[in-house]
């Protein structure tokens, strides 16, 4: 079940590590209270969903708690080469913010969304 990113408002992060899940770029989130996230993209077949660019240090998410957690999407028109989706994930702590840019491009029919899920 896919969840709102804010449900990590008010969490301390003891971990936030950039991995690849099903061979596609992934975060995982993991919390004081044990409680594990991943931030992925569940690829199908004509999509390509990837993190083109973090800003700001992983580590100002850790060791405080999580004052800002918010997805701000932006679709573009479909063209001739298809449809593209810029997600941002924006996180703050009281030590500094890290922006996460996510990049999907398909040919209009698949989903370029990424999904905040926990990890059982």
């Amino acid at each position: 079940m896919d969840l709102d990113v804010g449900i990590l408002k008010g969490k301390v992060l003891v971990s936030v590590v950039k991995t690849k899940y099903d061979d596609n770029d992934a975060l995982e989130f993991t919390c004081t209270d044990g409680q594990r996230y991943r931030l992925c993209h569940a690829q199908d077949c004509c999509e390509r969903v990837e993190i083109e660019d973090i800003a700001g240090d992983l580590q100002d998410l850790i060791g405080s708690p999580i004052l800002v957690a918010i997805e701000v999407t932006n679709d573009s028109e479909e063209d001739d080469d298809g449809s593209h989706t810029w997600t941002f994930y924006k996180f703050a702590t009281i030590k500094g913010w890290v922006d996460i840019r996510w990049y999907g491009a398909s040919n209009g029919y698949y989903s370029e969304s990424v999904s905040l899920r926990v990890i059982q």
